[in-house]
């Protein structure tokens, strides 16, 4: 899949349930948006997904993924415990200096 290593860092982090591999992946003042949520700064931001892992012990999965200029944009599939399990989620990362400076799900 053609995707920046920042992302493929991102979604290794995540499958290993690793927080602080997590954060590293994000600049300094990132943002995230999720479920109309925005979550800014490295500490958010680490709040934000070990919430979203306690609470619903979601795997994602990449299926395919895009790059544009400093823009990746993945889908993949994410399963765990919430209604409607499995889904399949859009992710748009905007990268700068080879950190996720934003990305947004839906």
């Amino acid at each position: 899949m053609d995707m920046p290593d920042v992302v493929k860092a991102f979604f290794e982090a995540d499958r290993r349930n690793d927080a602080d591999s997590v954060a590293r992946t994000f600049a300094v003042d990132a943002v995230v948006v999720d479920e109309g949520a925005f979550h800014q700064g490295g500490a958010a931001i680490r709040d934000w997904w070990a919430e979203a892992k306690r609470k619903t012990q979601y795997v994602a999965e990449p299926l395919d993924a895009t790059v544009n200029g400093n823009r990746s944009f993945v889908r993949a599939k994410v399963s765990g415990r919430f209604p409607g399990s499995p889904v399949t989620l859009s992710y748009a990362f905007a990268i700068t200096n080879h950190k996720i400076a934003k990305v947004e799900i839906q």
